[in-house]
């Protein structure tokens, strides 16, 4: 695997969480730069060194209402 893929959202109760794609890899932080560090150690526990992907991608969703 040369590439993972993350979903990231704002957690309902404060900070962020992301929710890795065709993996069973969950994190969560208060902010930015400390989610990018769970998302890389979440990566390295869950794949042993030869299998790690190379690329870790961010997908940032947000849900936005605006009044019509």
């Amino acid at each position: 695997m040369s590439e993972i893929v993350f979903i990231v959202e704002q957690d309902p109760e404060g900070g962020l969480i992301a929710r890795a794609l065709g993996a069973s890899i969950f994190t969560q932080a208060d902010d930015e730069a400390r989610l990018h560090d769970a998302v890389r150690d979440a990566v390295r526990c869950h794949f042993d060194e030869d299998k790690r992907p190379s690329v870790i991608r961010l997908h940032w969703f947000r849900d936005e209402v605006i009044a019509a």
